[in-house]
């Protein structure tokens, strides 16, 4: 919706979202639509029909009534300057509808891709503290508690604990956990962490969101080199806690072209969603091929907003948060040009490849959704669609940056997941 239409028919007050007389007046005529121009005296002209018409979006009805709006906790790194971490999930998750209160696990500089990067960690006596106070003051009352890269062994513990004590207020918190442990073979953090989150973490989580590396890791090591292992990988993983697993980003053998995402839920589908009560989902993607930060952190934010807006039908949630976080690449790589190949990560690089969120905005609201989900079945592997020619983009993480790609038709980008 254009802003100037908003600030005609909003107006904000102290913790509260109210909207102004004029679309009060509008809805008793019943003449919404009018703002929405679906037509009536106070339309615009009409668009072509090959133009969107404007939507007024799910969540702006919570809002116009008064209901309390979802509140997400989310404790992830930060930076100054950039888009990763919380810098990557707050901005998406409010112009998705929901609250966040963001708290940080480290607060950089700048991420650590960059040649240089300053600041320090956060412990969990720091999060215990702002934890207490929140306490205090009644202000536990999130719907979501969202987590990505942890730094320490007693962060992490103290997440632990946050957790329950947020499940305590809130019986019904939804917990999206990133395991942000590592990928391609190469660990991230000290290895104490992998066996804190499989034994502490998971167990508390409600959805996790893996990569194949971390998947390995979580599952005591086993090797995912198939559909079957992926889906077998979710199986134990969700015996242990979480109701839904996305494996965000598996390299099968045959397809070096290609990623794959698996996502597997307990909880019932709706038959009338997207792929009629399936719980196993499979999404094909081409890999990308430059090297991004941040991609990680805001997949996770995008599901969390859209598993909450589509509630029973995981498989649009998961097409709309990739839609979004591809639509975010293909915007970034349009503007950094030749820096997406660049091999040497100067600053002057790095400063050109941080995600274009800002300008994005209204295709993480409304996501084109280029890139379908199917029922993954048991032994049949994913591989490329036989006879498609368009070029996908994909959401893999990992540093091999090939010499050429023709940046502008195919978009093809792969996306580092960082430290912070």
């Amino acid at each position: 919706m254009p802003v100037e239409i908003l600030k005609r028919i909003i107006c904000s007050g102290p913790g509260v979202i109210r909207f102004k007389p004029e679309l009060q007046h509008i809805r008793r005529k019943g003449l919404a639509s009018s703002v929405a121009g679906q037509g009536g005296p106070l339309s615009p002209p009409a668009p072509p029909p090959s133009e969107p018409r404007l939507q007024i979006l799910p969540w702006y009805a919570a809002m116009e009534s008064g209901q309390p709006l979802p509140r997400v906790l989310s404790v992830q790194s930060h930076v100054v300057h950039g888009y990763v971490g919380n810098k990557c999930a707050v901005f998406p998750l409010q112009v998705l509808g929901l609250e966040v209160d963001p708290i940080y696990s480290v607060q950089f500089s700048n991420h650590t891709g960059y040649p240089t990067f300053k600041g320090s960690v956060f412990d969990g006596e720091q999060l215990r503290a702002l934890v207490s106070g929140l306490e205090a003051n009644g202000l536990l009352t999130h719907t979501h508690l969202l987590t990505g890269y942890i730094g320490s062994l007693s962060l992490l513990q103290a997440i632990a604990d946050l957790c329950s004590q947020l499940k305590h207020h809130s019986p019904n918190l939804t917990y999206v956990c990133d395991p942000v442990l590592g990928d391609e073979g190469r660990l991230y953090v000290a290895r104490e962490l992998v066996e804190a989150y499989a034994n502490s973490i998971v167990p508390l989580a409600s959805v996790l969101v893996p990569n194949q590396f971390e998947a390995e890791l979580l599952t005591a090591g086993a090797a995912i080199t198939s559909l079957d292992d992926a889906l077998a990988a979710c199986e134990v993983l969700m015996a242990r806690g979480p109701h839904t697993v996305i494996i965000t980003s598996m390299a099968l053998p045959g397809d070096p072209d290609g990623i794959t995402l698996v996502a597997a839920t307990r909880l019932p589908q709706r038959p009338d969603g997207r792929l009629h009560g399936a719980t196993r989902l499979k999404m094909r993607i081409d890999r990308i091929k430059a090297y991004f930060t941040g991609t990680g952190d805001l997949f996770a934010a995008l599901l969390l907003a859209w598993m909450h807006h589509h509630p029973g039908d995981l498989a649009t949630a998961v097409e709309k948060a990739v839609g979004g976080l591809q639509a975010v690449l293909a915007d970034t790589v349009r503007h950094c040009g030749p820096a997406a190949l660049a091999a040497e990560r100067t600053s002057e690089v790095c400063a050109l490849r941080e995600l274009r969120l800002i300008p994005c905005q209204a295709k993480l609201q409304d996501p084109p959704i280029r890139y379908r989900c199917e029922v993954a079945k048991p032994g049949i592997e994913a591989g490329p669609p036989a006879g498609q020619g368009k070029v996908q983009q994909g959401i893999a993480r990992g540093p091999n940056v090939p010499a050429a790609v023709d940046v502008v038709d195919t978009c093809t980008v792969t996306s580092s997941r960082q430290e912070a």
